[in-house]
């Protein structure tokens, strides 16, 4: 430890409490992350995070997570920050429908946060499971980049169940076509070019949708079998999220928006989750995979300005110790800072950033003075003993201030960290 470094009494305690991890090959053998079997005893939903999306150590290190959670704990569902609509032919490939090389096409026009490898393990788990692993998506159709992957299947089930309202719904795929992009960094713009005519008419348009949906639900379901019209609903939710998404996105954008507006889709995605355990066996286990500003069980602030309630923090009020939140960090290296850029295909270009030494106070800080290296610190035990515990934790480049033991029940930290580029899966 440098002679310069005062310890702080959380310091001291992470010191003890920090193991070791021996490696990040996904590849390679579990027996390191065995400690970590009496830790997520007894959860139900295991939320694995990252400070930055495209970084090399953090996609590996899930994947390693994946593994052990799922061939050594029993773990038997994927949940990813991915649409909810989108998501079910991806389940139905990793449950073994079509061909192996049938995921690019699957992927074609998503954003590349990590999907493939976890889905190609979960294939190939699958053909000699006893219980093969689900896929499950919770998140907004396309991120907020297009409402048309949930709008088309309503569609679809609208035109069996209730044609009278297809109109409706094709008017409201109409609009959304207009402004759809593979994002919400190229859409947001886009939607906030359309007249206000036509803004109102797709909101007006989708919660008609959305009350009828719910007032005729003896009707459709005498038309129809529950999971159609659950699944159906679901989407249509999903594309009201968006919507709203879009007008949060707006007027935070023009300096106007609401207190925690953008928390829509965070609490879209915490509701994805229960829809899908309480559609689950109860022995069913959750490996959820999202940033870590999504599964923190507090909320997001900046300079002191409350900007989200973030998913975490509804699963957390939902299911109590069952859930747990295991957020991965960097000490050093670099991270790819995220540029709102029309001009990309994605409608914002990567940025090869390089990481300033950890702040004092932040996490990443008490583990550099620990000097463990690669490791993983159950931080629970830490809160019952009301230690002080760090007020920082990396946010791409920058750093969120936060209580990080009442954030996270878990961190893993990397001593470095590297981004990856825009590849196609």
């Amino acid at each position: 430890m440098p002679p310069e470094t005062v310890r702080t009494p959380f310091g001291d305690w992470l010191h003890g409490h920090a193991t070791p991890l021996s490696h990040l090959d996904p590849a390679a053998p579990l027996d390191d992350l065995e400690p970590l079997r009496d830790v997520l005893g007894g959860t139900r939903v295991v939320a694995l995070g990252e400070h930055s999306h495209f970084i090399a150590e953090f996609a590996a290190m899930r994947r390693r997570l994946l593994r052990f959670l799922v061939e050594r704990c029993g773990f038997t569902v994927l949940a990813f920050e991915y649409g909810f609509a989108e998501a079910i032919a991806l389940d139905a490939w990793a449950q073994g429908r079509g061909a192996d090389g049938d995921l690019s096409a699957l992927l074609a026009s998503s954003v590349p946060i990590g999907v493939p490898e976890p889905l190609r393990f979960i294939r190939r788990h699958n053909r000699t499971a006893a219980t093969p692993v689900r896929f499950a998506g919770i998140d907004i159709p396309a991120a907020g980049g297009s409402l048309l992957p949930a709008l088309t299947p309503v569609a679809d089930y609208l035109r069996r169940i209730d044609p009278e309202t297809l109109p409706f719904v094709q008017s409201a795929i109409t609009i959304a076509a207009s402004f759809a992009g593979d994002s919400a960094a190229v859409a947001a713009p886009a939607w906030a070019r359309l007249a206000t005519t036509e803004q109102d008419a797709l909101s007006a348009l989708l919660a008609r949708l959305l009350i009828r949906f719910r007032s005729l639900a003896p009707l459709y379901l005498s038309r129809g079998d529950q999971h159609s019209y659950d699944t159906a609903l679901r989407c249509l939710e999903g594309a009201c999220h968006g919507d709203y998404t879009f007008r949060a996105m707006a007027a935070l954008f023009a300096g106007e928006g609401l207190t925690a507006d953008t928390s829509a889709r965070d609490h879209y995605m915490a509701e994805s989750v229960l829809w899908h355990l309480n559609r689950l066996a109860p022995t069913a286990r959750v490996v959820l995979v999202a940033h870590n500003a999504h599964i923190q069980k507090t909320p997001v602030a900046f300079d002191g300005h409350l900007t989200g309630l973030p998913m975490g923090q509804h699963l957390h009020r939902a299911l109590g110790d069952t859930y747990f939140a295991l957020g991965l960090t960097s000490l050093t290296g670099h991270t790819a800072e995220m540029r709102r850029d029309e001009e990309a295909a994605l409608g914002f270009s990567l940025h090869d950033t390089p990481l300033e030494p950890p702040v004092p106070g932040s996490i990443e800080a008490a583990f550099a003075d620990t000097g463990p290296g690669l490791a993983f610190a159950d931080l629970r035990p830490a809160r019952a003993d009301g230690l002080s515990g760090p007020d920082h934790i990396r946010m791409q480049s920058i750093y969120q201030r936060t209580p990080v033991i009442d954030a996270f029940d878990g961190i893993l930290s990397t001593p470095s960290s590297t981004p990856t580029g825009l590849e196609k899966p």
